[in-house]
């Protein structure tokens, strides 16, 4: 029994090892970087991913091949940004990321079998993305400056570049004082340029921080921000005084008495940020009749008018500058002109609706219609002065004529109208704006007192212009082997509106524009992506292009298109291997085509590269392929005599070369049989010369030629018979010699021989023949072909028969057979056999 319990110990331990030996951990797969599932190790996510996107797959295994569950977690206190399935291991992003507030992200991340856990920490790194503004600092920023000193501003950005811009000025818009350093975001005054506190005491810059731009949701995105700097000019002592409301005109009435008021001048210092105080004088002309105050500018009458011996008092009055230390500084001098009349002292004035006002404003529309009425300005003038005193003209002053006024002459009050008299120059592309003057000027008084008014006008835009092309037409060339898609022309058309009405779309029509396409934002034409170009098929393309903006108006312009040829075709024969016969003393003419479109790729120059059996026989003309034998070869004694040989047929290899760049040859082989078989026979004959090589012509005349002496000799048959009849008579025998009819018996047996070796057309000379007329005879056929040259053509392996022999008609039927017969008989077999080899060429 212990033995027994001893093994049963042993087994249940043995079984327990076992056991606990195969209980192994799960684990996680590491996939890499880069891989969307396995254990997280390294993974990076951007910060613009949008929440509930699933971003990764825990994966892992059980030795054991246990069901595994997943888990993640978070440091305590730390934002959950992530949930995962247990089953799936799918996670998913549960809260927005920001980069900027942090860049990475510890989680916990375990698997587990159900008896074993392994936990792992991993770093998810958040990329950034183009999500922020770039930021000013130190803002809002009111800078103090001097006249050439300038600002600085810094913008502050992470790891993007910032582009700064000034974007707009205030209070001087038409000057543009200051430039901006696009990288260091530097403010200064440009070159030449001041700043003048009396001008403008306070600048408004508007300035735009823009980053290089980067990935937000799948796009780039560029990101900027403003801000507006206030920079205040300080003021410094060097501006005189000025006087204020000049010219001045002061008056003395009937009922004035010494001490009364006459005028008050008043001056200020040109440096109106830390003035000085002003004394007043009299430099020249009062004459002791009137006093001034040295502080308020105060100017009385110090005697009775009664004793003023003049009308008008020209006055110099003197305003200057009190240094602190009460020194006289600069000064500016001003006349006060001092007229004696009757009260008339009241100036006319503008009102407007809430009284008394020196400036209107309008805003409109560009180009109103001719004779319309402002009616946005309420303008009404007075002089309160009475008769002639209070009438005064109404002018406009301004640019052009663009307006008028009405009533152009007022007697003590009246409403002021303004028409539109030129429309076409009230253009908000020239003027965004419109500064005029209304002046009223007092008529039939000695003061001629004044008053003036602006009128502001805004223009507002309207789309009154059709884009305009920089040319009436374009010519662009392109060559005949570019591919599909290529540039050809880039066409420019401006529209001086604004807004959308100033965006230009361009299109392409007309018969000419199957083959090309236009961009319809940037104006670039190109071919067609399958075009292909052939100078050879069509060189020249016209089409119509159209510029057309948001509301449909539109210019065009023509374009031409030129395919620049190429030399991409080599000359070729009709076919490359000739047979023809050469005449001594006539040219055999050889004729290549180049089917390119333009000079020098067409034309043609030939040379002979070969001649068997020898090279020095023959000239070709380089131009027009005429071969020719030497000059000095007249006879077939002379070629044999060269060649040694009885031999008359030749075999040329004749190049032709195109003159392109680069250029292309072709050649051809040419047998040429010599003979010195002349024609002859006037006119005739030397149409058969000039056709020999072109038999169907031969053929057709001589059949012209057998048509009419068949038309003539029948005329002459029935005009005979019809004689005979009418005569009623039996015609005697006409073969007697002595019979007149003798003349019309035909002399063939004598003729014959030598008009066929002389003249191959013998039948044309009619006027040489014989003939009886009773019977008519039948039409005579043409006469055999000439005998060969004297070469036999059993002593060569082929033979050409001569132009006579390839376009004779066939012979006439003779009872007696000769040697002339027989060798007719081998030419025809022989031209016979030659055409079926060319033809059994043609079809191999």
């Amino acid at each position: 029994r212990p033995i027994n319990i001893h093994k049963s110990l042993t087994s249940f331990l043995l079984i327990t090892l076992s056991s606990a030996q195969a209980d192994f951990a799960p684990y996680f797969y590491d996939n890499g970087p880069y891989s969307q599932n396995g254990n997280l190790a390294l993974f990076s996510l951007s910060e613009d991913t949008a929440v509930g996107t699933q971003i990764y797959s825990l994966n892992g295994t059980d030795p054991e091949g246990q069901k595994v569950s997943y888990g993640l977690s978070f440091d305590p206190g730390a934002k959950e940004y992530f949930s995962v399935d247990p089953v799936s291991g799918n996670i998913t992003l549960v809260e927005q990321l920001d980069r900027e507030k942090h860049d990475s992200i510890d989680v916990h991340v375990s698997i587990s079998d159900g008896r074993s856990q392994v936990v792992e920490r991993v770093t998810i790194f958040v990329m950034d993305a183009n999500d922020e503004k770039p930021e000013f600092q130190n803002m809002p920023a009111i800078i103090n400056v001097l006249e050439v000193s300038y600002a600085k501003v810094k913008a502050l950005w992470k790891n993007m570049d910032i582009i700064y811009l000034v974007q707009s000025f205030f209070e001087n818009p038409q000057s543009i004082l200051f430039s901006m350093d696009r990288n260091s975001g530097v403010l200064r005054l440009k070159s030449g340029e001041m700043l003048d506190f009396e001008k403008t005491k306070t600048h408004f810059v508007t300035v735009i921080a823009k980053d290089g731009g980067g990935n937000f949701d799948g796009k780039e995105q560029f990101m900027s921000s403003s801000a507006t700097l206030t920079i205040n000019v300080i003021d410094v002592q060097d501006t005189p005084p000025s006087f204020i409301g000049t010219p001045y005109f002061g008056y003395v009435y009937e009922v004035s008495i010494p001490g009364s008021v006459i005028f008050i001048v008043e001056a200020k210092d040109g440096d109106v940020g830390n003035p000085n105080p002003i004394r007043y004088s009299f430099e020249e002309g009062d004459d002791g009749v009137f006093g001034i105050n040295k502080t308020s500018g105060l100017i009385t009458l110090l005697s009775h008018p009664i004793n003023l011996k003049r009308e008008i008092f020209n006055i110099k009055v003197k305003a200057s500058e009190v240094s602190p230390e009460g020194r006289l500084m600069d000064y500016e001098l001003t006349t006060l002109v001092i007229r004696v009349v009757d009260l008339n002292n009241n100036p006319p004035t503008f009102y407007g609706e809430k009284g008394p006002q020196n400036i209107f404003e309008l805003t409109m529309y560009e180009h109103p219609p001719e004779g319309e009425i402002l009616r946005g300005l309420r303008i009404t003038v007075n002089d309160s002065d009475k008769g002639a005193n209070a009438k005064f003209n109404l002018r406009l002053i301004g640019p052009g004529r663009m307006l008028r006024v009405v009533p152009q002459t007022v007697l003590n009050e009246a409403q002021v109208t303004i028409l539109v008299e030129d429309s076409a120059a009230m253009d908000y592309e020239k003027h965004h704006f419109l500064t005029y003057k209304l002046l009223a000027v007092e008529i039939d008084t000695p003061e001629r007192f004044s008053a003036t008014a602006d009128i502001v006008i805004h223009l507002l835009d309207t789309n009154d212009n059709a884009p305009k092309f920089s040319s009436d037409y374009y010519i662009a060339r392109i060559p005949e082997n570019s591919p599909g898609g290529s540039n050809v022309v880039s066409v420019t058309a401006t529209d001086p509106d604004s807004g959308p009405w100033g965006d230009v779309q361009y299109s392409i029509y007309g018969s000419g524009a199957d083959l090309f396409l236009i961009q319809p934002t940037t104006g670039i034409i190109y071919t067609q992506p399958w075009a292909s170009l052939d100078a050879e098929v069509r060189s020249k393309y016209n089409f119509y292009v159209k510029a057309e903006d948001a509301e449909g108006k539109y210019s065009l312009a023509e374009v031409f298109v030129t395919v620049l040829d190429l030399n991409d075709h080599p000359p070729a024969f009709n076919d490359n291997f000739l047979e023809t016969t050469m005449v001594i003393g006539a040219p055999v003419k050889i004729e290549a085509v180049d089917d390119d479109a333009e000079v020098p790729n067409n034309v043609i120059e030939y040379a002979i590269m070969k001649a068997e059996p020898d090279n020095n026989i023959f000239d070709i003309n380089a131009d027009t392929g005429e071969i020719m034998l030497k000059s000095y070869i007249k006879s077939m004694a002379i070629i044999q005599n060269i060649t040694k040989q009885s031999d008359c047929t030749w075999s040329l290899v004749v190049q032709a070369r195109d003159r392109g760049q680069p250029s292309f040859s072709t050649t051809a082989v040419i047998k040429i049989d010599i003979t010195e078989t002349q024609l002859s026979g006037g006119p005739l004959g030397s149409f058969l010369m000039q056709s020999r090589n072109k038999p169907l012509q031969i053929v057709a005349l001589l059949a012209g030629v057998i048509c009419l002496m068949v038309i003539v000799t029948v005329i002459i048959s029935t005009a005979t018979f019809m004689r005979n009849k009418k005569s009623n008579r039996i015609l005697p025998n006409r073969r007697k010699p002595e019979n007149p009819g003798q003349k019309f018996r035909v002399e063939e047996v004598e003729l014959e021989p030598e008009v066929i070796v002389e003249n191959v057309n013998y039948n044309n000379n009619v006027g040489n023949l014989v003939r009886h007329w009773s019977p008519p005879p039948p039409p005579c056929a043409p006469s055999l072909p000439p005998p060969p040259p004297p070469c036999f053509p059993g002593e060569r392996q082929w033979v050409v028969p001569t132009v006579s022999a390839a376009v004779a008609a066939k012979p006439k039927k003779r009872p007696v057979t000769t040697r002339r017969d027989t060798v007719n008989n081998a030419l025809v077999s022989e031209l016979k056999m030659r055409l079926e080899q060319k033809r059994l060429l043609h079809h191999q």
